[in-house]
């Protein structure tokens, strides 16, 4: 007779050892027609941002693996110059890694962004994880957008491989398409 009992597999929901998080979160990235899960997460300027507060206005959301990794910065670098045209939709672009905000501090200030970055840092990856967009195995932020509309339902959005800039075509695509259906 054994002292252990064997441990079965089970489809129950995995706890970390925190018990704050739990692997119930969608595995694939959140679809066209679903509510925006809400978040809070401090800006690289050390302030609250809340998906909530931009209520009434596009939001675009840029989920990516890691401050200084050249995919990245390239990534960010086009957003930065195109910032006007996301402007002219009315449309917020926000940045989101799991880097702590004093990395998106001296990340930004470097690159000149002109956009916030987000901390999704503690608990880490929650926000990735709620949008479907966090990769566990290497503990970062897939690379992932996400257009959402003014009532903050997902409008659009993609998952890029991870060592490819998404550039910003499908971004201003969805930004039109929102716009035409505003107009109908």
């Amino acid at each position: 007779m054994s002292l252990f009992k064997k441990k079965e597999k089970s489809n129950a929901v995995a706890e970390f050892d925190s018990g704050r998080i739990k692997d119930d979160y969608p595995k694939s990235p959140l679809q066209a027609g679903f509510s925006a899960p809400d978040f809070s997460l401090e800006s690289d300027a050390g302030e609250k941002v809340s998906l909530a507060d931009l209520r009434g206005q596009p939001v675009i959301l840029v989920f990516y693996p890691a401050d200084w990794s050249p995919v990245c910065g390239d990534q960010l670098a086009l957003y930065n110059e195109i910032l006007p045209m996301f402007e002219e939709y009315n449309a917020q672009l926000l940045g989101i890694s799991v880097d702590n905000r004093w990395c998106h501090q001296a990340y930004a200030q470097d690159r000149n962004l002109k956009y916030p970055l987000l901390s999704d840092f503690e608990p880490k990856g929650e926000v990735a994880r709620k949008f479907g967009v966090y990769d566990s195995q290497n503990g970062l932020s897939q690379r992932a957008l996400f257009v959402i509309d003014e009532g903050g339902k997902i409008h659009w959005s993609y998952l890029s491989p991870g060592g490819v800039n998404p550039g910003a075509d499908g971004i201003l695509s969805a930004l039109e398409s929102l716009q035409k259906r505003k107009g109908s």
